[in-house]
């Protein structure tokens, strides 16, 4: 066991799993929405950030280096897609703290489009993954933005998403098939309609 100068414990030495602490989240969704993709499933794609290049250096000629960018305009959300007829946008985020997901971790203008698209009859989620703990959660806008506007906290505690949201369970292939969870969601749609 190594003893950090700290004197705190490695994650392993407190029982916490680090199994998967070398793949981002971002990864395993890249890889995932490529196999829903390569199936035929469903078409999702991360979304790339506007930039705007101001500087390039040129040491050599093929080792060209952005020296200074900015970006055009916020950004939406991560991904987007479809699935089925239903259009799908989501926002994916990592979190380090053990107990909870800090509302500053997400943007106002990312909350606002996330509406937009729940107005929209669209299919609006977050993935939330608590690294220490190894969970990852399917959590879907409605229940997310309720708690939002409700509470008088300035964060999301586990529990609740261990109460509240659906446990998207690791696989090999694909990494995290998030859409068993989207599906329920349609079907939950189509009921409330009826």
């Amino acid at each position: 066991m190594i003893q950090y100068p700290t004197k705190k414990k490695s994650l392993q030495s407190q029982g916490v799993s680090t199994k998967n602490r070398g793949m981002s989240l971002e990864h395993d969704l890249n890889i995932t929405n490529e196999y829903y993709r390569v199936h035929e499933i469903a078409n999702v794609h991360k979304k790339p950030t506007p930039v705007q290049v101001v500087s390039v250096s040129y040491p050599s000629r093929n080792q060209a280096k952005i020296t200074e960018a900015y970006y055009k305009t916020p950004s939406t959300t991560d991904y987007n897609g479809i699935y089925r007829g239903t259009y799908i946008d989501f926002e994916a985020k990592e979190v380090t703290d053990l107990h909870r997901f800090s509302f500053g971790r997400i943007h106002l203008h990312q909350i606002e489009h996330l509406r937009s698209v729940v107005k929209h009859q669209g299919c609006a989620f977050l993935i939330i993954r608590f690294i220490n703990h190894d969970l990852t959660f399917f959590v879907p806008f409605e229940k997310f933005d309720q708690e939002f506007k409700t509470t008088t906290r300035r964060s999301i505690s586990l529990a609740w998403f261990e109460s509240e949201c659906a446990i998207i369970q690791n696989g090999f292939t694909p990494p995290i098939d998030y859409l068993p969870h989207v599906q329920q969601w349609i079907k939950e749609q189509h009921e409330k309609q009826y």
